[in-house]
């Protein structure tokens, strides 16, 4: 037989520099998790911040980047010199990065509301094409690295391996930094910026200047219609997307939005004014507690409409807030008229995470009205976090938690559930056509180790206890750390 040479690749285009190579393979696999990251936080204010919201984000970058890879390993395959379609692939996906802000706030106003088709139409808009265009480079920085077959196992796997830690890095780097740190929109320009000067780099590979063209056309003209679009946040954190707009019904009157849905509502010049029904429900239960002032907890501070009811209701209370968001509590702050001091005081960061470091049988009250949109969120949920909640309670201590369903139900029956199988004493408060299951509603729960009150709540609301609470629970399953599926028990209709 006689001896096999060994194969070698043919190709017109020539080499990139290696280090060159990887580092643009470094480049465009980043920046792809960049855009996954930013445009989770961009879709957020108008479909909210879900586990829907997520998986569609999520699910859209994936199936652009199989679409994007398969893309450019045909173009590979079909084009003579790879190196030609570089420039272009880098500009224009630096055009469409810079045309995902305007895109997204224009067509969110349209898109506004949690149902499936919404959420996915919003997440194509926002992403896909320019992670496709971004994602389609590997494939043909691929080709041009393999100039000999023998080396193709470690060729691929190397760029491979650079591609995955660029997205690593853009995930820690957007995720930990660049989110707390820069709006929004500071990324995705800075993003383009990146990605524009990489372009022209390699200019030189390409000597037709129409992609470029285009690309600046489309950079400067979506700068412009960015500043003119609706911008939905008036504070960009790494949690929330909050803004604080004027009741035209009553002077001073606030209502702070996060993620787009209405979470509180303030009154500058009466803390005594309950504006949402459920505020009212907490409030008439504590009312009819006996006189003087308490030790609260509150479990999410948001607007502070509590604590500020409480301070003005039970001089001397003392109020700890357990608030995620720290840029949310300096916007409370200018906005809102928050006064922090000895009786009203502000711990940031998780809920779950300080509650352990509060003092057991310290609380004669713990108020939970943390939301992510319009869910708690679900490690707020288990039994584990209503055992902590009892632990910190003292005897006769009330835990009231505002949670939100729709007409199935299905989330309120779960918690409740889990809430009677730490606490003896429960009770549900709603209006009789949330509990019917005709409404989606507020839904109020309150639980003590102590017999509850007799009470009755404001607005046609009515007190769920005893037998006809447990009819209501039915078959519910306690919800724990291993097992907790609200997003997927809430439905809203």
């Amino acid at each position: 037989m006689g001896h096999v040479p060994h194969a070698r690749a043919v190709t017109t285009g020539r080499p990139l520099n290696k280090r060159v190579a990887a580092g643009l393979v470094f480049l465009t696999s980043g920046a792809v998790l960049v855009l996954e990251i930013a445009g989770l936080r961009l879709v957020g204010p108008y479909v909210g911040v879900t586990l829907e919201t997520s998986t569609a984000i999520i699910g859209v970058a994936l199936g652009a980047i199989a679409y994007g890879a398969w893309t450019g390993g045909w173009l590979a395959d079909r084009n003579l010199d790879p190196a030609k379609l570089l420039s272009p692939l880098l500009l224009l996906g630096a055009a469409t990065t810079a045309a995902t802000l305007p895109l997204v706030r224009v067509a969110g106003e349209w898109l506004r509301g949690t149902d499936p088709g919404s959420v996915m139409l919003l997440a194509m808009l926002t992403l896909f094409v320019p992670a496709a265009l971004l994602s389609a480079v590997t494939p043909l920085v691929v080709k041009l690295q393999l100039g000999d077959l023998g080396h193709t196992g470690r060729v691929v796997g190397k760029l491979s391996s650079v591609g995955t830690l660029g997205g690593i890095t853009a995930t820690f780097g957007t995720g930990f930094v660049l989110v707390a740190a820069v709006p929004t929109s500071g990324i995705l320009y800075g993003l383009a910026g990146i990605l524009t000067v990489a372009g022209f780099l390699f200019m030189g590979y390409w000597r037709k200047r129409a992609p470029v063209t285009v690309a600046l056309a489309v950079v400067a003209c979506g700068v412009p219609i960015a500043i003119v679009a609706p911008n939905p946040c008036e504070v960009e954190s790494a949690y929330h997307c909050a803004t604080v707009t004027a009741d035209p019904a009553r002077p001073s009157g606030r209502t702070l939005l996060l993620n787009g849905a209405q979470h509180s509502y303030v009154d500058l010049d009466d803390p005594r004014h309950l504006e949402f029904a459920y505020t009212r429900w907490i409030a008439s239960y504590v009312d009819a507690l006996p006189a003087g002032r308490l030790d609260a907890l509150h479990l999410g501070g948001g607007g502070f409409t509590m604590p500020g009811y409480l301070a003005a209701t039970r001089p001397g209370t003392d109020s700890l807030v357990l608030e995620l968001d720290a840029k949310l509590v300096e916007l409370d702050r200018r906005r809102l008229g928050l006064r922090t001091g000895p009786s009203l005081r502000v711990v940031t960061g998780d809920a779950r995470a300080n509650l352990s470091s509060v003092a057991s049988s310290s609380r004669d009250l713990v108020i939970g009205d943390a939301f992510g949109h319009l869910a708690v969120p679900w490690h707020l949920t288990t039994r584990e976090l209503v055992e902590d909640v009892r632990r910190v309670l003292r005897p006769g201590g009330v835990y009231a938690l505002n949670v939100i369903d729709g007409t199935a139900r299905r989330f309120v029956r779960a918690e409740l559930a889990t809430i009677a199988a730490v606490f003896p004493h429960v009770a549900l408060v709603a209006p009789p056509s949330a509990v019917a299951g005709r409404v989606g509603s507020n839904f109020v729960i309150l639980a003590s180790a102590s017999p509850l009150l007799a009470f009755s709540p404001p607005d046609d609301a009515s007190v769920v206890t005893g037998s006809a609470l447990r009819d209501f629970v039915g078959s519910a399953a306690v919800l724990t750390d291993d097992h907790a599926p609200v997003d997927q028990l809430l439905t809203f209709s």
